[in-house]
């Protein structure tokens, strides 16, 4: 993976989750309604930094993006939401982020 293609899944997992994290502080935290427009915002941003990543295929680029995703969810609950992960989560982190390396690595015919 390119230091590019690693940096529009950061970029795309820290837009979604941010997105996400709006739309669940209006709804589960009771914060203002407007917490939507630049969740909106984020969501919209994700969908375009994917469309970015180098890949043949939109589902490849997607399924690949899963792992990331994970990772970065995982992140994300130990920093924002000050929720530290366990040894389960760590564990099935690694699975998902080695299956999203074989997705993008794997060797294919030409």
């Amino acid at each position: 993976m390119t230091p590019a293609t690693l940096a529009l899944y950061g970029l795309a997992a820290l837009a979604e989750i941010g997105g996400c994290f709006a739309f669940w502080a209006w709804a589960r935290l009771g914060a203002s309604a407007w917490w939507l427009v630049p969740g909106g915002l984020a969501l919209a941003l994700f969908a375009l930094a994917l469309t970015r990543i180098d890949a043949p295929a939109a589902g490849r680029a997607f399924a690949a993006y899963g792992g990331v995703y994970i990772a970065c969810a995982l992140l994300w609950q130990w920093l924002v939401e000050d929720f530290r992960p366990d040894r389960w989560d760590l564990i099935g982190c690694a699975l998902c982020l080695a299956g999203a390396g074989v997705i993008l690595g794997g060797p294919r015919p030409l």
